[in-house]
């Protein structure tokens, strides 16, 4: 089983911003299609952002593109969600997962992290 850790969570005020990292035990990491998702409180968990196995190719849900940047490094085992100018409406729980296929949907993704907090006061 894969195990994923978050952090960087936490408050912020709107147009902010936060990097939020996540680790990645194994040595299988670059095996894996890594994104991104969030959940808001009384809302579905909807997914954010995908990165492919090789970093080459990326994918962004529209709400977040151009403010949000996924990248990773397999060398440290670890995926980073770079999130600039947020957004009240960005406030929720980002989890890290990690999915063996090319996917954009929640249901696809294998393995998750704990989650982790973050709040954009306005």
């Amino acid at each position: 089983q894969v195990q994923l850790v978050e952090s960087g969570g936490g408050l912020v005020q709107a147009g902010g911003s936060l990097r939020l990292s996540c680790a990645a035990s194994g040595r299988t990491f670059s095996m894996y299609t890594m994104g991104w998702c969030r959940q808001a409180p009384g809302k579905e968990r909807e997914f954010v952002a995908a990165i492919s196995r090789s970093g080459a190719s990326t994918f962004y849900a529209d709400s977040v593109k151009g403010r949000f940047t996924i990248s990773r490094d397999n060398a440290k085992n670890t995926v980073y969600l770079q999130m600039n100018s947020l957004k009240p409406e960005d406030t929720a729980v980002y989890y890290c997962a990690a999915a063996r296929m090319w996917t954009s949907m929640t249901t696809d993704y294998d393995y998750w992290g704990q989650g982790t907090r973050v709040t954009v006061s306005s």
